[in-house]
Order: structure tokens, then C-alpha cells, then sequence
């Protein structure tokens, strides 16, 4: 910023804030759930956990409008661009109010047409021979996302894609063995689980809260929307 625009910044704050503290008072007065909430979480999740029951949030609070944005990385709760966020990497911003959501496993999966034309894979040395569909790896920029690495590693370089629902669907479609969480593959009659005994790894999804919003009736509505989807697959996590 320019000194001109440092100066306006201090001002800008205490708008802002008066703003949200505004908007928590008319919120909290009455109890209402409604209004936009913004929630930014991982793609798959988004697809695969939230979308499926909206319809049922969307029933139970008519005037509540969720906005789900499928890229938790480049949000920042403390900038507002989210009133909540489901992350693989623990949050790094300190003032924000984070909860372990839940472990997930993470599985190898193939179409049954791919097993039928290629043959089963019934050990991890007939699978180095087979091609791995995974991330494009100049675009894996955190840490938690290098799963399986002796796998991807060994194996033959299959499909790339930095979106995990565009590996799905090449997975789905027999381009080869892909990566994908337990939650998900493992209700898709598309899939088949490929060596569940020897390979298998463990991620954890948190959920983070601006602490200006968490008590916000609308969020808090999400934050309890999102806990019942958890407890209520919590045998397939």
C-alpha cells in the first residue's frame, strides 16, 4: 500500500468491524437462520459429502443460502473471503476457531472393465506395471496431499489432473488405478478396491470458523449441518 492507503487501511478495519458486529446483532437478536453463508472446502468433499444432502439443508432452513466455494487453499477466513472452511492442512492462521472434523482412509481403486482387460492386480509388484492415475505434480503445494508416494513413484505415470473429480472420472472410465477416499469409492459399484489389505493411507479434514461468525445462528445451522453428515457416514469414514 502507498502511505495514503496505510493510512485509510486503520479506518477500513474499524468499518469492517463495525460491520460484522452489526450484522452478529441483528443475527443473534432474533435467532434466525437465514441469510448467505459462504462455506470453502475441497473439491471432494464439497461433491461427495455437502451437495448430496443441500437439498436437505435447504428444507429444514428455506431462507438460509449456502454458497459452497471448491477450493479451501486461497481462502482467508480472517479476510471474510469464507465463514468456514473444511481444509487437509491445519489452519495456519492463528485467530481462527479450528476443530478436527474427521479421519478419512484413502484407498486404491479400478473400474471392473479395467481389471477385466488388464487382469487383476493382486500384488503391489503387478501394480508398479500398471498406470497410477494422480495429481499433476507441479500443482501438489501442500504436504498432505503426497499420499502414496511409493505407489505414484514406482508406478507407471498414467492420467493427470489437479482436480481429484476429474481423476474420478477417468477412474471411473478404466484409464487406469487411481487414489481415491474410502468414503466415496467404496459405495460406487464403478470401482473396485485394489489390494485393500496392503495399501491404504489416513488423511484428516478440519473445519475452521471465522470467531466473529461462529455464533451467528446461519453458521452456526451450517457447522451443525456438516457434523450430522459426518456422524451419519462416520462407519464409512
Amino acid at each position: 500500500l502507498t502511505p495514503a492507503g496505510q493510512k485509510f487501511l486503520h479506518h477500513a478495519e474499524r468499518i469492517e468491524h463495525e460491520a460484522l458486529s452489526a450484522e452478529q446483532h441483528v443475527y443473534s437478536a432474533d435467532g434466525t437462520v437465514s441469510g448467505k453463508v459462504r462455506l470453502a472446502t475441497r473439491e471432494g468433499v464439497g461433491a461427495w459429502l455437502i451437495c448430496p444432502k443441500v437439498a436437505e439443508l435447504n428444507r429444514r432452513y428455506p431462507d438460509l443460502k449456502l454458497e459452497l466455494v471448491s477450493e479451501a487453499r486461497t481462502i482467508s477466513l480472517l479476510k471474510r473471503d469464507a465463514d468456514i472452511t473444511i481444509s487437509l492442512q491445519y489452519p495456519s492462521q492463528s485467530r481462527v476457531i479450528v476443530q478436527k472434523l474427521v479421519d478419512y482412509r484413502l484407498g486404491l481403486f479400478a473400474s471392473p472393465n479395467y481389471l477385466e482387460e488388464f487382469g487383476p492386480i493382486d500384488t503391489i509388484e503387478e501394480l508398479y506395471r500398471r498406470d497410477v492415475i494422480w495429481y499433476v505434480e507441479a500443482f501438489v503445494d501442500i504436504a498432505e496431499q503426497r499420499y502414496m508416494q511409493r505407489i505414484v513413484a514406482n508406478s507407471r505415470a498414467g492420467f493427470r489432473a489437479t482436480n481429484i473429480l476429474a481423476q474420478y472420472v477417468a477412474l471411473t472410465s478404466g484409464m487406469g488405478v487411481g487414489i481415491i477416499p474410502v468414503y466415496q469409492a467404496a459405495q460406487d459399484p464403478a470401482l473396485v478396491r485394489v489390494l485393500p489389505n496392503d495399501v491404504e493411507e489416513m488423511r484428516t479434514y478440519w473445519l475452521s470458523v471465522h470467531p466473529d461468525a461462529q455464533a451467528l445462528p446461519n453458521v452456526r445451522a451450517v457447522i451443525d449441518f456438516i457434523l450430522d453428515i459426518i456422524r451419519e457416514k462416520k462407519n464409512l469414514f
